[in-house]
């Protein structure tokens, strides 16, 4: 279920499918670069201004779902304008600094990403830009990543999916929300 904070901006109300906490799994898997089974930890949140802040952090999985070490990290900021464009600036652990522009399908909660600007450090590695496809199904934040290098055309290299995690408030929240229940609590099953 999608809720919709009272204190979310308004023009952010659209992307309010993002909001969380989200945990999963996925699949690396580029050339060059050992494939692998990954964990996901992603955080989209807001403080009432035009944007939500965002950060991820995966790490590698052994065959058996534990952690070995960290693969990458992001983080940035996310906006949407009236016409359900969309744009962010992340910065990743690998020393990357991206612009992402892209849109947010109509009637459903998809959105497609493309790079229009990559900056990288001397110590990165080649990276030449990448598109990114997020959707909400099923109560999943599902995504799927394609990267570039100058050596490598663009191609799917990281996908995942992630399920919502709920905290005691957020379930305090939805209690106070249910309608009242007669005391035998067996009205709730008819």
């Amino acid at each position: 279920m999608i809720q919709i904070p009272s204190d979310l901006n308004p023009g952010l109300v659209p992307l309010a499918f993002l909001l969380g906490n989200w945990e999963g799994a996925g699949v690396f898997d580029f050339p060059g670069e050992e494939k692998c089974n990954f964990g996901q930890e992603v955080v989209f949140s807001h403080d009432g201004r035009d944007f939500l802040a965002y950060t991820s952090h995966t790490w590698v999985l052994d065959a058996e779902g534990n952690k070995v070490r960290p693969l990458e990290s992001e983080s940035g900021y996310w906006r949407i304008d009236r016409d359900r464009k969309v744009e962010i600036v992340m910065v990743r652990d690998q020393g990357v600094v991206e612009v992402w522009y892209g849109e947010l399908a109509d009637q459903k909660p998809q959105i497609d990403l493309a790079t229009d600007a990559v900056a990288r450090t001397a110590a990165s590695g080649p990276y030449s830009g990448g598109k990114r496809l997020y959707g909400y199904v099923k109560s999943d934040l599902m995504w799927v990543g394609e990267k570039a290098t100058p050596e490598v055309e663009l191609r799917p290299y990281m996908s995942a999916q992630l399920k919502k995690v709920v905290t005691p408030e957020e379930v305090a929240e939805m209690a106070r929300n249910l309608p009242d229940m007669p005391d035998d609590g067996i009205a709730f099953f008819r």
